[in-house]
């Protein structure tokens, strides 16, 4: 069987028990328990996102962090919010500051908290209030390798990551990083959240790849990911 409720998200295939109706709209997959994935639940606000998602670059640059062993990431990155996510040889941790400039982040637009509180509410976590944004952009060949969301002070309120532009192979393992992730495609709009006995899951990208139709419309020849997260 295959879906296809919204024109500018590809088909979505689904089979077994992996598709779940929520009595909306959208189809909605779950990845394992207390993970979900929301296909093309940003559609129709992801105009507005790309729009903030330039403003706030234009304030606080993307830029190529360091891991603790002194090695750049392939993916740039920025964050918005009360926070923001740092990674230097001092460590992963969130800071007031851009310290790059030394100045608090842009705050975090509204369209932004309304989406990540609408999905959240609709995976299951009602009352989520994130106050800190990542924002990566993914050129292709970049990737993320499998690593666990554990820099917060408390681990109770889920995440809600938002994919934009080019596709990309989204890995959602278990609670060891020796365990084997599953392997799904997310496209234009698609909106994973993930909380509760999934929280502490490792998750990762595999090298993004380019489109055979050239860049993607709206957001050119990239993927952008919000990751919206509770901190503090």
């Amino acid at each position: 069987m295959t879906l296809r409720l919204f024109p500018d998200v590809p088909a979505v295939p689904h089979g077994g028990d992996s598709f779940t109706s929520l009595g909306n709209e959208w189809p909605v997959e779950s990845l394992a328990e207390g993970a979900w994935l929301l296909r093309g639940f940003a559609i129709g606000a992801a105009q507005t996102l790309w729009r903030e998602i330039e403003r706030v670059i234009k304030e606080a640059p993307l830029r190529q962090m360091s891991t603790t062993g002194g090695q750049k990431m392939s993916v740039r990155t920025t964050s918005c919010g009360e926070v923001g996510w740092v990674s230097d040889r001092k460590g992963y941790r969130y800071a007031a500051c851009d310290p790059e400039s030394n100045c608090p982040w842009p705050a975090l637009p509204e369209s932004f908290l309304h989406l990540a509180q609408t999905a959240a509410t609709e995976a299951g976590y009602a009352g989520f209030v994130p106050d800190s944004c990542l924002i990566n952009r993914y050129d292709p060949g970049t990737r993320m390798s499998l690593h666990q969301d554990k820099d917060e002070r408390d681990f109770a309120a889920p995440i809600v990551s938002v994919s934009l532009g080019f596709d990309a192979i989204f890995l959602f393992g278990g609670l060891r990083r020796n365990d084997r992730p599953s392997r799904t495609r997310l496209y234009h709009g698609d909106v994973v959240v993930w909380g509760g006995p999934a929280r502490l899951r490792f998750h990762g990208v595999l090298p993004i790849a380019s489109s055979a139709d050239g860049p993607h419309p709206l957001i050119g020849p990239h993927r952008f990911n919000l990751t919206l997260r509770k901190a503090t």
